[in-house]
């Protein structure tokens, strides 16, 4: 299908429109001076006019002048929340007759319509459907909530001060993942959106709002925009050789001076839209005799994660940041064929000492091939 346009005053109808059909629509809106994820009902709940300032720990709202919706580099959730819930049960028991039966939990997730999603995050998610979803043991409840999903993308126009999709090819334009992808389009000619379908549902769904024909000078608009994000990137890594890189420098000095700042706090893992460490949890009730069994997100950073026999093997915060970074941008090659890295910045802007991965990836490789450290 070629693209269309959908004009301002039309956006909501696109919202109406996937409520009505039984989706629940979630998108951004702003809580507590913060853009986060959500149910909305209407174009109103979105962060019109509003922008972000982000630098390595520095989050800050800021008002735009031309009433834009998606006019702001992403903020500290992302969409795994809703396809991998941060506690999950999994199965219950109790006693039945004299019994004990246990009952594994049957999924039974809403069906979302993600509103919003950049390229960063639609890579992603792309990396979690195969941590989750490949091999022998596929997660079910995983699996079924992401085959419901009605995803529309957006093309950024904004990048952040921490943002490096670009050197990490994941961004900033949507290429794969999505049933429709937008583009916002603001300029004399007024406030409208490219929007391109690329499945049969997306373009079920844009038969159902009111378009027009897309014009070349519409599209190279678009175009221009995505390519002016692209070149404004406030961070870049070479990502060219990292796996290398950093399995040959285990023994390097800056893990140990990173590790004085470190504050294990696990913020960057849980703001990562790839990571997926987890725990469970078995809680008794001795009165009724009912027993479950909960999954809940966790992290590489604490200390007892690697606890074997009584005691962590990764002790120090030096061992703890080493397992992370290594796992995240050079193990995670031979686990799952790709970075575990899409270069969306979170991991800067909200850790609270600011540490930059960009950076460290840097100041490890200008020193690896000392013979020391090799």
């Amino acid at each position: 299908m070629e693209p269309q346009v959908i004009d301002r005053q039309n956006f909501g109808v696109l919202i109406k429109w996937l409520a009505g059909a039984g989706y629940m629509v979630v998108g951004p809106t702003v809580h507590e001076q913060t853009i986060v994820l959500d149910e909305i009902d209407s174009v109103d709940d979105l962060p019109i006019g509003l922008t972000t300032r982000q630098e390595a720990a520095e989050y800050r709202l800021v008002e735009r002048d031309d009433g834009a919706f998606f006019g702001y580099a992403v903020g500290p959730q992302s969409w795994k929340k809703y396809r991998y819930p941060s506690r999950e049960t999994l199965w219950h028991a109790d006693v039945v007759n004299g019994s004990l039966r246990f009952i594994e939990n049957e999924p039974d997730p809403p069906k979302y319509a993600f509103l919003g999603v950049r390229a960063c995050d639609l890579a992603a998610i792309a990396i979690q459907d195969r941590v989750f979803t490949s091999g022998d043991y596929v997660d079910p409840s995983y699996a079924q909530t992401g085959a419901q999903v009605f995803t529309v993308g957006v093309n950024c126009a904004v990048a952040g001060g921490t943002c490096f999709c670009a050197s990490m090819g994941t961004g900033p334009r949507c290429t794969s993942g999505f049933d429709l992808v937008l583009t916002e389009m603001i300029d004399a000619k007024g406030h409208r959106f490219l929007v391109e379908s690329a499945t049969e549902k997306g373009t079920a769904v844009l038969a159902e709002i009111p378009t027009s024909n897309a014009s070349e000078v519409d599209i190279a608009l678009a175009n221009s925009i995505v390519n002016g994000t692209a070149a404004s990137m406030g961070r870049s890594m070479d990502n060219s050789d990292v796996k290398e890189l950093l399995a040959r420098s285990l023994e390097h000095p800056r893990w140990e001076e990173v590790a004085t700042r470190c504050l294990a706090c696990a913020n960057c893992t849980l703001v990562c839209p790839t990571c997926f460490c987890s725990t469970t949890e078995d809680v008794t009730d001795l009165k009724t005799g009912q027993a479950s069994r909960t999954r809940s997100w966790d992290s590489c950073f604490s200390l007892d994660f690697s606890a074997l026999h009584g005691r962590p093997v990764r002790e120090s915060t030096r061992a703890r940041y080493r397992q992370w970074l290594t796992h995240k941008l050079s193990t995670w090659y031979d686990q799952f064929g790709s970075s575990g890295c899409v270069g969306c910045g979170r991991c800067i802007t909200w850790c609270p000492v600011g540490i930059d991965i960009t950076e460290e990836v840097a100041a490890i490789r200008t020193t690896s091939k000392e013979p020391q450290w090799t």
